[in-house]
């Protein structure tokens, strides 16, 4: 049975609490659990006079500037949530409630790895429904000038992960990673990785009503070739590996794990999910699928002993 994929919850509620790194304001969130089916939906504790609820879907992206940021038809948002997202995406949980009495979800340390690390120590419920993923039939491709994004057929269950960066700032220079996100390698090898960004563009952000919670504590930040952050990198190729985690995330909003393999060049949450809404424009691109044809041929072989 175990190649069988059965949908998750998490066991208990958890709780945390942060800034948002754009907002600069605090939020207190809590995470339950959801039934099968649920999906991951946010839901704004702090209003009242509105549908306060939110689905993690790609539709309801809104904005994609520096972060990626959820909108209901009634104009409730969420914002920052691709890192939270990417947690759920890279542990297995499919199914999630999660209140928060903020506009956006806290930053934490910039990364994935407290988000990670709360929903394991939650500990994982396996539900009585088959997870559904996204088979990737045919190739699906978006562009924007020199970036460029693909999602092509796989033969395994898995999402494939290649994606290079290059900048002119030789902090970072030209990075590029492979990966299968096989069960325990997102929060092993991605979730730590920070986001990042430059010194110079700070006052232009906070002018934007951005960046107003971030710090060398949530962020990886660069002035031309030097790291500003006294403890330096986590790991020499941390500036891909958040971009992986920024894609994973982007990724699980289109509302299943992915069967495929994802490609992109300067990939970006504005890249990202313009090639989210092109797959799910394209039904010839992609079917549903679950194990539930080999759960019964496992459940017959069973009875029979």
């Amino acid at each position: 049975m175990s190649s069988v994929q059965f949908q998750q919850t998490v066991n208990c509620p958890v709780v945390c609490a942060g800034v948002g790194v754009h907002t600069g304001a605090r939020a207190r969130m809590v995470m339950k659990p959801a039934p099968a089916g649920t999906g991951i939906r946010f839901c704004r504790t702090d209003i009242s006079d509105r549908d306060n609820m939110i689905d993690a879907l790609g539709d309801q992206v809104s904005e994609v500037q520096l972060g990626t940021t959820l909108r209901n038809e009634d104009g409730v948002t969420i914002a920052t949530v691709e890192h939270l997202l990417a947690a759920c995406a890279g542990v297995g949980v499919d199914n999630l409630i999660i209140e928060i009495d903020g506009p956006e979800v806290p930053i934490m340390d910039g990364s994935s790895a407290v988000y990670c690390e709360l929903l394991l120590s939650a500990g994982l419920r396996r539900q009585g429904a088959m997870r559904r993923r996204i088979r990737i039939l045919e190739d699906v491709e978006v562009r924007d000038g020199v970036k460029v994004a693909r999602l092509s057929p796989s033969a395994d269950d898995y999402l494939s992960i290649h994606a290079k960066i290059e900048f002119e700032s030789r902090a970072i220079g030209t990075q590029q990673m492979s990966l299968r996100l096989l069960p325990g390698m997102f929060a092993r090898d991605i979730a730590f990785a920070r986001t990042f960004g430059f010194a110079h563009e700070v006052e232009m952000l906070k002018s934007m009503g951005l960046a107003r919670g971030g710090s060398l504590d949530n962020a990886v930040v660069l002035d031309g070739d030097t790291i500003m952050n006294p403890e330096g990198l986590r790991i020499n190729d941390e500036f891909v590996r958040h971009k992986i985690l920024d894609a994973v995330g982007d990724l699980m909003l289109a509302g299943a794990p992915i069967a495929g393999v994802y490609e992109a060049r300067q990939p970006g949450h504005a890249l990202n999910n313009k090639l989210v809404r092109a797959l799910l424009d394209t039904p010839t691109a992609w079917c549903w699928e679950t194990d539930e044809a080999e759960a019964g041929q496992v459940a017959s072989v069973a009875a029979r002993r």
